[in-house]
């Protein structure tokens, strides 16, 4: 057995105590063991390094403050195209110098929406013409090519593949430059007007020139087998606490009561354990607020419930730095060092009784040195916000909100983003824009919020993984509350001057959102944030979330095509489309594109009521839409319906007569080809449907 497996053995059984990097020189395996290591997080990296990022961000988001700035066509935008041994690539990254890749998320569709191609993706090393890495993008990305599950991961497993975020964790280094290219047999255009459409984010180390890194090969796979299964499982498990917390306390807090425990020497905080008592725990978690001081000066302050990351909701989750039980204990495993002393409280600035059933506080030993960095948290939230404000933006009404500027030296870690969305649409379209030592352009540009946590596509399904979490989406179509965060290990983006980070605010509906992050980062002492501790607003009222996720069923208005469940769709793809120059109630309709002939959708939707009602259906029509049979609860209502017009245009129809049941109904539509005039494309556009009662 090698001595480096004996030192990875090491990392995952024993305390870690070493305060230095792993080593001089970086390389596959010293990146693998660095990216569990939480106490090289709590440090100045050694050696030194900046963290890019290479996005298909919209290319026309070049000028602050004008209408394009905030362009949403984030996707097949790439540096340039090349020509390779008579290949046509498209260049997604091009990296000088010593580096190594840390993060890569994508998401994607065909031309139109349809079926992916899947292309090839490739990885070129110092300048070579010949690819290391060569290989379909998802087998690459989270199909087992490089790694599985966890360092290759696509999120929610509950998703149908198409609609997930698909993320690469697995470091790859190299010593003098990394191209990256995708290569499709597909129609590719700029923006995806009509193409296929790849949306990525890469996020990659740019080391010190001179820096010694041994660049990655697909044989140091099997060659560190071992190490990389030890990290798998650290990453699903966890690091253990040890087994006694330093101190611990339980408490009964009246409005403004607070508990509090004091920490002596050089040691750090290495994990917090909260779990609070009595029944709806809500108003405890944003109303009852953490505070540390570490050596005299205050570092954390955020409710409860935001500072580790599930709100003011309780919903199980489990990632590499925090998460929360089944049985309510919230834990974090942030590492914290002090030099002299640290302070924690809790404290009750609600109105109503705080039970702490029980709060743990663990540490281990921490030489001090110049490179130890103090851990910082803050919270803020926007009550109430109006979304879609922003006049010198008529097309979508989209704004930047800065979450934080920092100023000063040190490296931010991650964030949790907690909103409830007062409307059925989606909140999520923004992209971050992260300003390092203050640089004129963000060299962190996203694609959208989603994207930026790792999942994609909007989706509602609730995901855990080792950096990044979606504990529950319920708002993410529906009126209700959302939780998300990204957590940072080998991607942690270091600060000599400052970070600004800015995150746009683009919601598909014009209403008000309660908006509130919060973020971690690690700093010296002598840096400042533009944050203070905001207590009135942490005690403003807590939205009414008894409606949450209901979808609001009138027998004789509208029930929304958008909002059906897709039970089945037996090809091409079917998902809500957004438009407002048509006509559609609330904008939108399910969208089913790319079937074919013979082929089936079935929907399913809620009845409050049984008994015979007239059906109407709000379809659309199009030049590429198909000849279709609908059937409701398996009763032919249409057949041969033509759907054909030479403008799309939408029509309320009457389907007829059928029996509805109390609870769950269905809506069968099958295609039976296409009028002769029509592009064969066999589309299907449903708005919604009205029930009125049948005399």
């Amino acid at each position: 057995m090698s001595k480096r497996f004996f030192t990875a053995i090491a990392i995952f059984s024993i305390l870690i105590v070493a305060d230095k990097g792993l080593s001089e020189t970086v390389t596959f395996p010293s990146l693998l063991e660095e990216m569990v290591n939480p106490r090289i997080t709590a440090q100045w990296p050694e050696p030194e390094y900046e963290c890019l990022q290479f996005s298909s961000f919209d290319r026309d988001s070049r000028d602050k403050g004008v209408p394009s700035w905030w362009d949403n066509k984030d996707r097949s935008h790439f540096i340039r195209t090349e020509q390779n041994e008579g290949r046509k690539e498209f260049v997604l990254m091009d990296a000088e110098g010593p580096g190594a890749v840390v993060r890569f998320w994508s998401t994607w569709h065909g031309p139109g929406g349809g079926e992916f191609s899947n292309g090839t993706l490739r990885f070129y090393f110092n300048g070579s013409s010949e690819p290391e890495i060569e290989a379909p993008i998802a087998d690459v990305l989270d199909k087992g090519y490089l790694a599985e599950a966890p360092l290759g991961n696509s999120v929610a497993k509950t998703t149908e593949y198409a609609k997930r975020g698909h993320n690469l964790y697995l470091p790859i280094p190299y010593s003098n430059g990394c191209k990256i290219t995708y290569q499709t047999g597909a129609f590719i255009d700029r923006g995806a007007v009509e193409g296929e459409a790849l949306y990525y984010i890469i996020n990659c180390r740019k080391y010190t020139k001179g820096t010694d890194v041994k660049t990655f090969s697909l044989a140091q796979l099997e060659k560190n087998k071992a190490l990389i299964s030890e990290v798998q499982k650290t990453l699903e498990k966890g690091l253990k606490f040890s087994s006694k917390p330093a101190a611990s306390f339980s408490a009964m807090l009246k409005k403004g009561d607070k508990s509090r425990i004091t920490l002596a020497g050089s040691r750090c905080i290495s994990g917090i354990k909260v779990k609070l008592g009595g029944g709806d725990v809500s108003e405890a978690l944003r109303r009852a607020v953490i505070k540390i001081r570490f050596d005299g000066k205050p570092a954390v302050w955020a409710p409860l419930g935001d500072f580790f990351a599930t709100g003011y909701q309780l919903h199980p989750y489990k990632t590499f730095y925090a998460g929360v039980k089944e049985d309510g204990t919230m834990y974090c495993r942030w590492i914290m060092p002090f030099r002299s002393d640290a302070q924690l409280a809790i404290e009750n600035i609600g109105s109503g009784t705080v039970h702490i059933e029980k709060a743990e506080v663990y540490t281990e030993p921490w030489q001090w040195d110049e490179n130890s960095l103090y851990f910082h948290s803050r919270w803020k939230q926007w009550k109430d916000i109006k979304t879609r404000s922003n006049k010198d933006n008529p097309a979508n009404g989209a704004f930047d909100l800065n979450w934080i500027t920092i100023n000063g030296r040190g490296k931010y870690v991650g964030d949790a983003l907690t909103i409830f969305n007062n409307a059925p649409r989606w909140w999520g379209e923004g992209d971050e824009k992260i300003y390092i030592d203050g640089e004129d352009f963000p060299s962190h540009f996203g694609t959208g919020t989603e994207d930026y946590y790792g999942y994609a596509w909007c989706r509602p399904a609730k995901f855990s993984a080792a950096f990044h979490a979606q504990p529950c989406g319920a708002g993410n179509f529906q009126r209700g509350f959302t939780v998300n965060s990204r957590f940072r290990s080998l991607d942690a983006i270091p600060f000599s001057k400052s970070l600004k980070f800015d995150m746009e605010l683009w919601h598909w509906a014009e209403t008000t959102v309660d908006y509130a992050p919060v973020m971690f980062w690690y700093a010296k002492k002598d840096s400042s944030s533009n944050l203070d501790p905001q207590p009135e607003e942490a005690i403003k009222p807590l939205p009414d979330i008894s409606e949450e996720g209901r979808v609001q069923i009138d027998i004789e208005g509208a029930i929304e095509g958008e909002r059906m469940q897709i039970v089945r769709c037996e090809g091409g793809r079917a998902f809500v489309q957004k438009n407002t120059r048509f006509g559609w109630s609330e904008d939108e309709q399910v969208w089913w594109q790319n079937g074919k002939p013979n082929q089936k959708l079935v929907l399913s939707f809620e009845s409050e009521k049984s008994g015979k009602f007239k059906i109407y259906a709000n379809l659309t029509k199009a030049r590429d839409y198909a000849v279709v049979d609908i059937r409701v609860n398996g009763r032919l209502m249409k057949e041969g319906l033509d759907l054909f017009n030479p403008a799309v245009k939408a029509r309320e129809t009457l389907l007829g007569k059928a029996e509805i049941r109390e609870g769950e109904n269905s809506i069968e539509v099958q295609i039976k080809g296409a009028n002769p005039k029509a592009v064969k494309r066999y589309m299907f556009g449903l708005d919604y449907i009205k029930l009125i009662e049948a005399e």
